[in-house]
């Protein structure tokens, strides 16, 4: 049975800008495979109502999981919460219990929950929250997609709140061949490889280094036999 498969989508102006590199893309992709979910797609849209909605709609249907990062704070163009609820066609408000949270947290910092903080509150009907142990304010999970913080920290620690309620797959391994050969010279040998294993996935990936020149091959797949078995095919082509 194959894997399931997830999306991201990473929702801000300020990555299209350059004047933020996006960190959350990296730390899902490796806790995903570990889980045995496969990332098949990245997409990042901006600070834009319509945009949002229309992304969301087309990655929740074709992926089993959705995974957002960005837009869930105080401030007026954190849209997310919003632009969700309207892509599942859900109401959205201030919900008790995330109003709850927020309303402890700021009493103990001495601090008050004003009408900004509380748009944290808003949770789009049906939604499931997603602890946050960083900063409190929920993320939350609504039919298959799961909507997290843009701030890394914060991401992390939501990631690691969902990810043990999700049914995955077998992991993903890789193993890697490094050949002090360009990439010209094993492109015959690795597409014969690549057609006797088409379960695995087989790249190629050039590289210069202090004056040596030659390519990595990386062998990737879940079955531990096949991935051993296509790197002694593709050792024994490469001699013969």
């Amino acid at each position: 049975m194959p894997n399931p498969t997830a999306a991201m989508l990473v929702i801000g102006d300020e990555i299209l800008s350059g004047r933020t590199r996006d960190a959350n893309m990296h730390y899902l992709a490796g806790e995903l495979t570990k889980s045995g979910i496969d990332l098949k797609e990245v997409r990042i849209v901006s600070d834009k109502a319509a945009d949002i909605v229309a992304a969301t709609r087309s990655l929740a249907k074709q992926f089993d999981h959705l995974f957002t990062s960005g837009g869930i704070g105080p401030t007026h163009d954190d849209i997310t919460a919003d632009c969700i609820a309207a892509a599942f066609d859900a109401a959205i408000d201030v919900r008790a219990d995330a109003k709850a949270l927020l309303e402890a947290h700021y009493k103990r910092q001495g601090l008050e929950l004003n009408a900004a903080r509380l748009r944290m509150a808003r949770i789009p009907d049906g939604a499931k929250l997603i602890d946050n142990p960083v900063s409190v304010a929920p993320g939350f999970s609504l039919a298959n997609a799961h909507v997290m913080a843009g701030v890394p920290a914060v991401f992390k620690a939501m990631v690691a709140s969902v990810l043990p309620q999700l049914t995955g797959g077998a992991p993903l391994l890789s193993d890697t061949l490094r050949l002090e050969r360009g990439e010209g010279d094993v492109a015959q040998p690795l597409g014969a490889v690549a057609e006797l294993y088409p379960e695995l996935s087989i790249g190629s990936y050039p590289f210069q280094k202090d004056g040596i020149y030659g390519t990595n091959i990386v062998l990737r797949g879940t079955d531990p036999n096949q991935l051993e078995a296509a790197k002694k095919k593709l050792q024994q082509m490469l001699i013969e």
